[in-house]
């Protein structure tokens, strides 16, 4: 297993499919490659954007496989968890583990909606399924359940949970999490028009969508927010921000995917009950990733 540093950009990979809606492994780890010759730092696989909840078990241990085989430990792999039973979400974590994962993220059981003390148990449970580090997903816009700095204060016992990838929509939930936790958790910025935001309250890490079609603006923004060069980075998120709000909406993968259709780095492709974007809306879509290529600046 590759060592964690738990820094820098993260992109939660796109997952990518023939037209037929089966998995494009090929595709998929060629689009993996591309990323990491781009300089990201760490790769989750099966996140949101991964379309996870839309794959079959044995499809998704096939990506772990692939993405293991092309990362050759030289960044980590990390795979996101999210199954609708916490027996299931163990025994992913498990065979993720087997298949030479580097760590996981964890989201809270899907469908069902957890109260506190079922979500502490849920994370408590999957963090001892495995010998894995772990970043906890805490996404209560899209899935229902927040994760508050309280409860993570209660699970701070459990070793295992290292990481917070923080999409609340609420940059307070950074200074929060310091406050009440000192340097207990690594902090991530999960929203991508929140990274700037994320980063000068403390985040020291990016778990980024639109990293998929955009991996050198994603580079050049993170190193300029780590050298604290705010002139250089708001003039660069200013420009990036259009596409980065298109990570925020409920349709984020179709607008992700046709970003990299428009880049040359992949498919529109997704899987039913995700439809490919039409008429209108496409053109909407469109609109704002043209005018941002039109605009595109010139980095090395």
């Amino acid at each position: 297993m590759a060592s964690i540093s738990w820094r820098g950009v993260y992109p939660a990979l796109t997952t990518q499919f023939f037209d037929d809606e089966h998995l494009d492994l090929k595709s998929t780890a060629r689009h993996l490659q591309h990323l990491i010759d781009e300089g990201i730092h760490g790769v989750i696989v099966l996140g949101t954007v991964g379309e996870n909840t839309t794959l079959e078990y044995a499809e998704k241990l096939d990506v772990l496989r692939m993405a293991v085989d092309v990362a050759q430990r030289r960044i980590p792999v990390l795979s996101g968890v999210a199954e609708c039973s916490t027996r299931l979400a163990m025994r992913f974590a498990a065979d993720a583990e087997r298949i030479g994962l580097d760590g996981l993220m964890l989201l809270p059981g899907m469908v069902y909606k957890s109260d506190p003390r079922e979500t502490i148990s849920h994370f408590r449970s999957v963090a001892r399924a495995s010998a894995l580090p772990i970043m906890c997903y805490n996404n209560p816009v899209s899935y229902g359940v927040d994760i508050t700095p309280a409860m993570f204060t209660e699970l701070a016992d459990e070793p295992a949970l290292v990481a917070i990838k923080e999409s609340s929509d609420n940059p307070r939930r950074i200074t929060d999490l310091v406050n009440e936790l000192g340097d207990r958790y690594v902090l991530f910025s999960g929203v991508d028009d929140l990274v700037m935001e994320c980063a000068m309250l403390g985040a020291v890490g990016w778990v980024s969508g639109l990293v998929n079609a955009f991996p050198r603006e994603n580079r050049v923004l993170w190193e300029l927010l780590e050298a604290g060069n705010y002139p250089a980075a708001l003039e660069l998120y200013r420009w990036y921000t259009p596409l980065l709000h298109l990570d925020t909406k409920p349709k984020l993968v179709q607008y992700i995917k046709l970003c990299m259709a428009e880049v040359g780095l992949g498919s529109e492709m997704v899987r039913a009950p995700k439809l490919k974007l039409e008429g209108a809306e496409r053109e909407e879509i469109l609109g704002v990733i043209r005018r941002a290529l039109a605009t595109r600046p010139a980095l090395s």
